[in-house]
């Protein structure tokens, strides 16, 4: 493509002004939209899709709209913020909701699409909102068609391209054309992408010759040359404006065009698309310019542009959604470096696998947890003290204020750590309602307590359960596990283990797996701890976290290497307690303070075990309880930051 003469200096490479909703997915595939029973909720609209893959492949990338003073909008801006996206230029507007849009998915190609976006937040956007400097501090601008379709957003538009001209910021077209949002189809057909129209094209038309850059289908490019001939339109579009024009071609791929329409397309040169099994288009047009942007920004060549952009709308379209579905640079970097062609992107478990931990994430510090999903010691307690089983989610939510104070005391003391803990539904359920949402560590068992060889709780239909837990809480799954086990019971927990683990993968929550090898076991083999996180890596279980027991400093350099080499993604390890004493589990701190991988620890029984006795059999009241849980797991927080400064 040449050099594309960027401003210099500019904190940013990418605003994107348009349209920013939520997306409702049906989760039903292949049902009419009136039968759907399930949505799932992503970030959408066509700008927020492109600012949210932009910045996922590593532009900085920001939006400019706005969203409703309401949950739906504040989902919008934390999910481009979690995305490394700028949300600074987007507004609240406390008179309007934030825009939704229904999607079902019936057939590759048949998308049944209802927008609800009457007098929304995003099409309010007016020409005051755009500040000056906010477009100046840009190497480039993107607008989506639909924000020239009202007056409002029109002239908003207008205003932003006029700073962009000013201050010599690239400007950027994606023709983005939805009759239905011109008001020139039924209210619930956001499917039709084409209806030709005489004032729409002359309306495009009047704003084509203030862009450097157009991208479209061939649909969009016949409503912008205002003909039903692609040749012809390309040609009245060049007439126009000396922009360069990207055509995108479906799976054929795309065409870049700089001077003279030629006289057939296949004169010039087509990149090739990504060949792969569509589940449905909905979403290519967004990742394709996210790719291609990527590349343009970065000054890349047409051919490395368009393989960018036709791999990305390659990869959306095999799989749900859009916005989540945009690809990673270590996502693309495998599909390009692949031997054989990947034809089903969601069916390759390397590519699924970069997809779920090269996306940003949580970045966690130091971890102090409290585990509190035991069920049957709290039982027993209970029974002792003459207490019924009910106090039990009375107690945890008593531990759940003791949390509270520990957090706030460590950040207090200015200490960089983050508190967590581990909850059960059984007694917990209570707990685990009030501790959402905090952005605090939360994890929560599958497993039968004792259970050897592991049950799940709830039955071996594991993921029916997952269904209905919040997306922060991050499995447990304990397992008594030896490699030397009598094949049949290792074979068994290894089956229960990879089920856990795949149902993690589709629910898209984190797994914890907590490894305790009985210690009864006739096996006089060593490493045993060891071997059994090897044999779960050869069996292709990748966990997010680890929970062991105290380990020496020695063989914690050997689980280290372990790690690094087979998971560089895995989030860490946590420490487990086994009712172990405060100065047992300061020792085990210390064996651990070198470790790369141990990331801190979640104990139980030693923190609640004493006060929750007492507690139960009525010795001591609701605030000593919570002050002597504090107390001790303040001790074990000070134990383990003294063992690593």
């Amino acid at each position: 493509m040449g050099q594309t003469r960027f401003a210099s200096g500019r904190q940013l490479d990418l605003i994107c002004l348009g349209r920013l909703g939520v997306d409702l997915y049906a989760q039903q595939v292949g049902a009419r939209l009136e039968d759907v029973s399930s949505f799932a909720k992503y970030l959408g609209g066509s700008s927020a899709n492109i600012a949210f893959g932009t910045a996922r492949l590593g532009l900085k990338s920001a939006m400019l709209s706005r969203v409703g003073d309401d949950h739906m909008g504040r989902f919008l801006t934390e999910s481009l913020a979690r995305e490394g996206c700028d949300v600074s230029g987007i507004k609240i507007d406390p008179e309007r909701l934030t825009a939704l849009v229904l999607l079902g998915l019936k057939d590759r190609e048949t998308f049944p699409l209802v927008f609800y976006r009457e007098n929304c937040a995003d099409m309010a956007l007016r020409a005051e909102d755009i500040s000056e400097a906010f477009i100046a501090s840009s190497k480039a601008l993107l607008i989506t068609g639909t924000h020239f379709s009202t007056d409002g957003v029109y002239k908003a538009s207008l205003q932003a391209l006029d700073y962009a001209a000013k201050h010599n910021v690239q400007r950027v077209l994606d023709i983005d054309y939805r009759p239905v949002l011109w008001g020139l189809a039924g209210k619930a057909d956001g499917e039709t992408r084409f209806v030709a129209d005489r004032s729409v094209s002359q309306h495009v038309q009047s704003i084509l010759p203030r862009f450097d850059l157009i991208v479209g289908t061939e649909e969009e490019f016949l409503i912008a040359g205002g003909s039903e001939d692609l040749l012809s339109a390309l040609r009245r579009v060049r007439e126009l404006t000396p922009a360069t024009l990207v055509v995108k071609l479906g799976p054929q791929g795309c065409t870049v065009i700089h001077g003279a329409i030629p006289a057939r397309l296949e004169d010039g040169a087509i990149y090739p698309g990504v060949r792969v099994e569509v589940l449905n288009v909905l979403g290519a047009g967004d990742a394709f310019m996210s790719g291609f942007l990527s590349g343009w920004l970065n000054d890349a060549n047409d051919a490395r542009c368009s393989q960018l952009a036709n791999a990305c709308g390659g990869l959306v379209v095999s799989r749900h959604a859009c916005a989540p579905a945009m690809p990673t640079p270590a996502e693309l970097d495998y599909l390009f470096n692949s031997p054989l062609p990947i034809t089903r992107p969601d069916q390759d478990t390397t590519l699924q696998r970069l997809h779920r931990v090269t996306v940003p994430r949580k970045a966690w510090k130091q971890l102090f947890v409290f585990a509190f999903d035991h069920r049957w010691q709290l039982v027993d307690l209970a029974q002792r003290g003459g207490q019924d089983a009910s106090r039990i989610s009375a107690i945890k939510q008593l531990f759940i204020q003791a949390v509270e104070r520990v957090e706030k005391k460590l950040r207090e003391q200015g200490v960089e750590a983050d508190v967590g803990l581990l909850a059960d539904q059984r007694f917990g359920q209570d707990a685990l309602n009030a501790a959402s949402g905090r952005g605090w560590w939360i994890a929560r068992p599958v497993e039968v307590q004792n259970s050897r060889p592991l049950a799940f709780e709830h039955g071996r239909s594991i993921g029916s359960n997952l269904i209905a837990w919040p997306q922060e809480q991050i499995i447990k799954c304990l397992v008594q596990y030896h490699p030397d086990d009598e094949p049949l019971l290792r074979l068994e927990q290894e089956a229960q283990l990879k089920a856990v683990y795949e149902a993690s993968l589709v629910s898209g929550h984190e797994l914890l797996l907590e490894v305790i090898p009985p210690k009864d076991h006739p096996s006089t083999y060593p490493d045993v701890l060891y071997r059994s996180l090897k044999r779960l890596y050869n069996l292709g279980i990748y966990p997010a976290w680890w929970k062991i027991e105290a380990q020496s400093a020695e063989d914690w350099k050997k689980l280290d290497e372990l790690i690094e080499e087979r998971d560089p993604y895995c989030r860490g390890v946590v420490l487990l307690g086994l009712n172990a004493s405060a100065e047992r589990l300061a020792e085990g701190f210390r064996q651990a303070s070198q470790s790369r991988t141990c990331r801190g620890f979640a104990v139980g029984r030693t923190i609640f075990q004493a006060p929750s006795r007492a507690w139960m059999a009525g010795e001591i009241d609701d605030e000593t309880l919570i002050q002597q849980v504090q107390q001790t797991f303040e001790q074990l927080i000070n134990a383990w930051r003294s063992a690593r400064h």
